[in-house]
């Protein structure tokens, strides 16, 4: 599974993106609190999470949502409009091509 990071939760753990691999389906929140055990970076990105929105492959979810290994998982800030919210969807068009 491909995870993207935007805004804070980048410059928190110093990367836009990583692979994890997971098997079968699992919550977004499951994601959440394996990546908050990896080191202290990921615990203080993820800290507040009612503060973080998530895509699944591009659409809008919750964190009771389900994934499986195929799908791609960004997170970052609210957004409510404005060059962010365009930005945030290049980014995600682009590496899809990519």
């Amino acid at each position: 599974m491909k995870i993207l990071y935007f805004a804070k939760l980048k410059q928190t753990i110093g990367k836009s993106e990583e692979t994890i691999k997971i098997k079968g389906k699992i919550k977004i929140k499951e994601i959440i609190n394996q990546l908050k055990q990896k080191n202290n970076l990921y615990k203080k990105a993820f800290e507040n999470t009612k503060n973080l929105k998530c895509a699944i492959n591009c659409e809008y979810a919750d964190f009771d949502r389900f994934v499986t290994d195929g799908d791609e998982v960004a997170f970052f800030p609210p957004v409510t409009g404005g060059w962010w919210k365009l930005d945030f969807k290049k980014k995600i068009l682009m590496q899809k091509k990519s």
